[in-house]
């Protein structure tokens, strides 16, 4: 399946062109950059029906990626999802159109809590909340009956050997920031040297590594017990192990967590801009938006109409990820993160 995805990734390069070459007669297609997998097949599928229009769905491995491939210039792309650190970094360089919110009825369904938290563009002129979410801590009960829910359970020898956290700086900076006390976005040197010193005393020695590929399969593979990770992966890991499901516990430390707002952005040298707009219109249609929150075990925290419409119960409570804190622009003292990134992952 990497193969494939890698194959899909490179493949990406051309699907834009050959998209436009095979239109023909009036016929529109969409095209759209993402991760892959987020947004479900069934959805496309209705939409491509509902329009009579074709999607081009190209995935990226991460945003890094993402980021350099439109800065670079876009190659012919109508719609990227970003989180909000570079959703606010890519409206600063003038990367996206502005939403033109007269096309979008269904944005009345969005969160207002949601939108509090989009410092980087609160009255939507750029970006549309696709996903608030959060990193979380998943256990399996079946090998690890007693725990606390905490982030202290890194820091239990015991476990050593059977848990990872992610390969994502700020989500394991945040995580050792919150369980301090402070803010995911602190700027304070001392705080920041705390919460390394913390990961690389206390939870680093028993971790197997900071992974943020493989740790779903391998926690479906049994070698893991302990894991922070996103809850898409391990669902799509688990799917076809009902039992596994049923033994997993997925929580967010009552201490709080960094989160995410991952958004919907149309951009600049977009060839569709009805289209697209229809398209982040049709998403946050309540029915759909239900679609999508059931097929990844997720809540409903950005569309509020959906949430009677689910039908499947979330993995993890609403209130859990609300509460949790999203990462915004650190400006200098990024450095002071990037040293003590630096300093755990050389072991010093």
């Amino acid at each position: 399946m990497k193969r494939i995805l890698a194959l899909c990734a490179a493949l990406g390069l051309f699907f834009p062109a050959l998209g436009r070459a095979m239109d023909n007669g009036g016929s529109y297609t969409l095209y759209i950059y993402n991760w892959p997998y987020y947004v479900p097949d069934s959805i496309i599928e209705k939409f491509e029906k509902e329009y009579g229009v074709t999607v081009v769905y190209d995935g990226f491995q991460s945003e890094e990626d993402m980021y350099a491939r439109i800065a670079a210039g876009n190659p012919g792309y109508d719609i990227v999802f970003s989180s909000q650190e570079y959703t606010s970094l890519m409206i600063s360089q003038g990367m996206f159109k502005r939403i033109d919110k007269s096309m979008m009825p269904n944005l009345q369904n969005l969160n207002p809590a949601v939108l509090r938290k989009a410092a980087h563009d609160p009255g939507m002129d750029y970006a549309v909340p696709y996903y608030f979410g959060a990193a979380c801590i998943m256990v399996n009960t079946a090998r690890v009956p007693q725990f606390e829910r905490s982030w202290s359970i890194f820091a239990h020898g015991d476990l050593a050997g059977r848990m990872t956290m992610l390969d994502n700086m700020r989500e394991v900076m945040g995580a050792a920031l919150k369980s301090l006390g402070c803010s995911v976005n602190t700027k304070n040197p001392a705080e920041i040297k705390a919460a390394g010193d913390l990961i690389n005393a206390r939870w680093k020695p028993n971790l197997v590594k900071f992974d943020a590929e493989t740790f779903g399969e391998a926690y479906a593979d049994g070698d893991l017990w302990v894991i922070q990770g996103y809850l898409e992966a391990v669902f799509s890991e688990t799917i076809h192990n009902a039992q596994l499901r049923k033994d997993t516990v997925f929580f967010i430390p009552p201490e709080g967590g960094p989160s995410y707002i991952d958004s919907m952005c149309i951009l600049k040298g977009s060839q569709n801009i009805d289209l697209a707009h229809a398209f982040i219109n049709f998403i946050h249609r309540p029915e759909i938006y239900a679609e999508f929150t059931d097929f990844f075990n997720f809540p409903s925290t950005v569309n509020i109409p959906a949430r009677s419409l689910k039908k499947e119960p979330p993995c993890i409570s609403e209130r859990d990820i609300l509460g949790t804190e999203p990462h915004y622009d650190l400006g200098e003292a990024l450095n002071y993160y990037d040293e003590a990134w630096h300093n755990i992952k050389a072991g010093r």
